[in-house]
């Protein structure tokens, strides 16, 4: 059975590397090699903001959290829906509009040209922001490859983490954006698919042998069958928040995501990439969360010593072979664009925010595209090592990451694009006091009370506010004079 699985898999890579091969084609300078050059259409862009969005988390943590808590697992997957549907709804085109404006290629050169007088200082903040958990997030996604591979073919970690590691410097190496893209838009198919498959699956399986995930979640535990995890009073509110949480990461400050919106060409690219994305949320969701609800009707409690290898123990239990392997295909589908997507950003945060923007280097065109492929390979590196260093769950660093990141820079973005107020130094304290309060608070208790998601946010947001109170822009007060 392994076998015809193991060459599926090995076709799987020569074809997502043949592809990422045959798209790097494209006459490449340093703006192609990092945003594309405005060459993509809107569809390939949604596909591939989806597919980077969600990763070995969405498929091996969600569906593991949901069997370890039910029908409450759902607030995850509803706040995360309506952040990316509030964000290609009313930010995509802002970024696409704000790029062409201001000529950028990333999410911390967007907020240094606004504020000129502290340029520098918001790049290097940011980029050190970016790439200190997003090595962290490379790592998770090429931890849950080592996972995927240990489930499907007892094969150890190490070298399935190595295996992946490979694979992804590959794509990224050669033709950077582009070439994350195209594979994306392929990997983003096959996810959909497994996430559609395999829950119709799952309940034929189930109605055919007499199970109940209505009973079963009753025997599971008292909180299984409970919207809210059977709390009560503040309690609820506790859960509900923390659950919900993910949502203000989807608030325009997740450069990987960020970078597909930047990437548009036009309005009309703009809403066919909305519709496409949409969709794909809404079915991909509903599939992972209905996954984690029959595997509670089909396996007890106690029954994996890692719940996140739920999914591919579930395929390879009710799909012949041939089918296991395409499905499976697609989880390290999800790992791979991702832990791609990831070392683009910090690439691009080292090269392009860093080198040629902080430190004003004068390098050619074809020298800072060096820089990008060393820094790429330098990333991929330092990622799998803490891959193979760290015993953290999937689940846990992405979420870690999506607080330190995502729900720092969302503020940031935001009072950007809709505050005339903000300041440089706001911008500063905001990335800053994000940073902070995200390692200060998963350090304690207190993460487990109230997630640092949803502290993070508000905590980063408020000393945006203050500080751009105390010390407006020069700019501004000649406005307010």
């Amino acid at each position: 059975m392994s076998n015809i699985i193991l060459i599926e898999f090995v076709l799987y890579f020569i074809a997502i590397i043949g592809i990422g091969f045959y798209t790097s084609r494209t006459k490449m300078d340093h703006s192609v090699f990092l945003l594309g050059g405005k060459k993509l259409p809107g569809w390939a862009l949604a596909f591939s903001e989806r597919a980077t969005g969600e990763s070995a988390w969405l498929l091996l943590g969600f569906t593991g959290f949901v069997f370890t808590t039910g029908l409450a697992g759902i607030w995850v997957a509803i706040g995360i829906a309506l952040g990316i549907i509030f964000s290609w709804l009313f930010l995509a085109k802002k970024f696409m509009q704000e790029t062409d404006k201001h000529k950028v290629l990333t999410l911390p050169d967007y907020l240094a040209v606004n504020f000129k007088e502290k340029a520098n200082i918001i790049r290097w903040v940011a980029s050190i922001l970016v790439a200190g958990f997003f090595m962290f997030y490379v790592g998770a996604q090429l931890a849950g490859a080592g996972k995927l591979f240990f489930t499907s073919f007892q094969m150890n970690e190490t070298l399935g983490i190595v295996l992946a590691t490979i694979v992804v410097l590959g794509i990224a190496f050669f033709g950077g954006f582009i070439s994350v893209v195209w594979t994306d838009m392929i990997q983003s198919i096959m996810m959909l698919i497994t996430l559609c498959i395999l829950p119709i699956i799952a309940l034929i399986y189930i109605g055919t042998n007499d199970l109940s995930i209505s009973q079963s979640l009753m025997s599971a535990g008292d909180s299984f069958n409970s919207w809210f995890g059977g709390t009560t009073g503040f309690a609820i509110g506790v859960l509900f928040f923390n659950n919900f949480s993910w949502f203000f990461g989807y608030l325009g400050g997740q450069p990987q995501l960020s970078a597909r919106f930047m990437a548009l060409k036009n309005e009309k690219e703009a809403k066919q990439a909305r519709n496409v994305a949409i969709v794909w949320t809404i079915l991909a969701y509903t599939g992972a969360f209905v996954i984690g609800l029959a595997a509670i009707a089909m396996y007890s409690q106690g029954s994996f010593t890692d719940v996140e290898t739920i999914l591919p123990h579930m395929i390879l239990d009710l799909m012949p072979p041939w089918i296991a392997g395409l499905l499976l295909a697609g989880i390290l589908a999800a790992i791979i664009t991702t832990a791609n997507s990831q070392l683009m950003v910090v690439t691009s945060s080292v090269s392009e925010d860093i080198i040629h923007k902080a430190l004003g280097m004068k390098l050619t065109d074809n020298q800072l595209l060096n820089v990008s492929r060393i820094t790429i390979l330098l990333s991929g590196i330092i990622g799998m090592i803490i891959a193979l260093t760290s015993e953290s769950l999937v689940y846990l660093i992405v979420s870690w990451a999506w607080a330190g990141v995502g729900c720092t820079l969302s503020p940031a973005i935001l009072m950007t694009f809709f505050w005339k107020r903000y300041s440089g130094t706001g911008v500063v304290a905001t990335i800053i006091s994000g940073f902070v309060f995200t390692v200060l608070w998963i350090s304690t208790p207190l993460d487990s009370i109230i997630t640092s998601r949803f502290s993070t946010f508000f905590i980063a947001a408020f000393f945006g506010i203050v500080f751009s109170l105390l010390f407006p822009d020069k700019k501004s007060q000649d406005k307010m004079a």
